[in-house]
């Protein structure tokens, strides 16, 4: 599956995408948050707050507890404003 960082998670990864392939056991968008976070120092400092990380899988908003399913692309982007 494709991952892409936006703002400053992407600062703190170091890159604006990767393709990964996460074990069996990762089903769900919280489950992808703490294995990537588990990768090295600048993932478990990107997501070493996950309540504030937001994501969207194929396009779409989704929750830490929505299944990645047949995910093709996973992005992950801090909390938005608008004005």
């Amino acid at each position: 599956m494709k991952i892409l960082y936006f703002a400053w998670v992407r600062e703190r990864v170091g890159k604006t995408e990767e393709t990964v392939e996460p074990p069996a056991h990762v089903r769900t968008v919280g489950e992808l948050v703490a294995w990537l976070a588990a990768r090295g120092e600048e993932y478990a400092y990107a997501f070493e707050n996950p309540k504030v990380i937001r994501a969207a899988i194929d396009r779409t908003h989704a929750k830490p507890e929505t299944a990645l399913g047949a995910a093709r692309e996973i992005a992950f982007f801090p909390p938005m404003t608008g004005g």
